[in-house]
């Protein structure tokens, strides 16, 4: 298993790991996770033997990156890493995959902030559970689409 960058010859197989994952990620289009390319801090994916089990993007404070939840951070903390989504692929589920890719954010990282959101609604209750265990705290909630959806916006200080 090794964590490397995600490449152009990447997107379509990271595409259709993010859509097997909707609602618990929002859908993009392919043209999207190429832009992710450009702006993106970390765009990585976890490569086993060639095959992709996961991936990871996250970006700074600043980017061009039109997200209601990452506006939330960006109007709120003056740095911060914020991870827009993080995805495993479902037979690797359960192996600590997850867990890697922010053990290798929380090393890399240049800043003590860093943020996410987990779905309220929809529920992802796995999700708020494996972020608690690593230490985020929720800061916040915010409503989206109308009501349709409701997040828990979480930070972790890596200094706390």
């Amino acid at each position: 298993m090794i964590i490397r960058e995600a490449i152009t010859k990447d997107i379509s197989e990271i595409w259709k790991l993010n859509e097997a994952e909707v609602p618990h990620v929002s859908s993009i289009r392919r043209k999207d996770f190429l832009s992710f390319l450009e702006i993106a801090s970390n765009f990585v994916v976890i490569d086993i033997d060639g095959e992709i089990a996961g991936f990871m993007i996250s970006l700074r404070e600043g980017a061009d990156y039109g997200s209601v939840n990452y506006k939330f951070f960006n109007n709120h903390y003056r740095q911060f890493e914020y991870v827009d989504r993080i995805v495993i692929k479902e037979e690797f589920k359960g192996k600590g995959m997850g867990r890697k890719l922010y053990e290798f954010l929380f090393e890399k990282n240049e800043t003590d902030l860093v943020c996410c959101e987990v779905n309220l609604k929809p529920k992802n209750p796995d999700s708020m559970a494996f972020h608690q265990k690593l230490g985020f705290k929720e800061k916040s909630k915010l409503i989206t689409e109308d009501g349709k959806k409701m997040v828990s916006m979480l930070v972790r200080d890596q200094n706390s």
